[in-house]
């Protein structure tokens, strides 16, 4: 039986499902649809699909996957309490990857550093910086946009700089005079991408929310399915 590995992005506006092989490395279903808002409406329903498109079935998973932050605070605790919840029922490792390295990882490559930036609105930017491997250079923070020349100080001597994410055009203009090649947006990280990170990733403890700051407009705290054990709702 091939090693399923089911992987989950509700970090934005898309709610992403992929189911991939482990074994094969490859794509067996996925649904990237875009809902707005409602993950917890319709997350299970979409898990469903891809499952059923695949021919597989719950029982058949040995790992599941989900992006971590940052991003919507809502989504991510939808996704992550899910993914939390069907990997302690079906007892299979639950792996965390954040939305900044799914958005990086399709364009690294040798003497290059990415730095990948979400708008975070507020006058903030959610950044990270990865170099051709794909090990962090500098992990995900808040910040403000001129605190950026910061964060690129970690890349490399002599390496080419080039940005990706929703951030990427705040970022040009807050590193005026600097090399900066700007990488095609994408509106949300890449499932098949998520998929492959988290087939090589190491298991280890569950995955948490990474929220980075306060919410914008202060969530209740969840209860029941999508609660998660330990968590209040983020302060703002």
């Amino acid at each position: 039986m091939a090693a399923l590995l089911l992987a989950v992005d509700t970090a934005f506006a898309r709610c992403s499902v992929g189911l991939f092989d482990m074994d094969a490395g490859v794509m067996l279903a996925r649904d990237e649809t875009e809902i707005g808002k409602g993950h917890a409406e319709q997350l299970f329903g979409i898990i469903d699909d891809v499952l059923s498109a695949a021919g597989a079935d719950y029982a058949s998973l040995r790992r599941i996957a989900v992006t971590v932050g940052p991003g919507s605070f809502t989504g991510l605790r939808v996704g992550v309490s899910a993914v939390r919840g069907l990997a302690l029922t079906l007892g299979v490792p639950a792996i965390g990857v954040t939305t900044l390295e799914v958005l990086a990882a399709p364009h690294l490559a040798a003497d290059r550093a990415v730095l990948s930036v979400l708008d975070a609105k507020r006058s903030e930017v959610y950044a990270a910086l990865y170099d051709g491997d794909g090990a962090a250079l500098k992990e995900p923070v808040a910040l403000s946009p001129e605190d950026l020349v910061g964060v690129v100080a970690h890349a490399p001597e002599g390496a080419s700089l080039a940005v990706v994410g929703t951030g990427a055009l705040i970022a040009r203009q807050a590193l005026a005079g600097r090399d900066v090649a700007i990488l095609p947006e994408a509106a949300a990280p890449d499932i098949a991408t998520l998929c492959r990170l988290a087939a090589g990733r190491a298991t280890g403890e569950a995955p948490r929310p990474l929220y980075l700051r306060g919410a914008d407009a202060k969530p209740a705290a969840a209860t029941g399915l999508f609660a998660i054990p330990g968590e209040s709702a983020p302060q703002g």
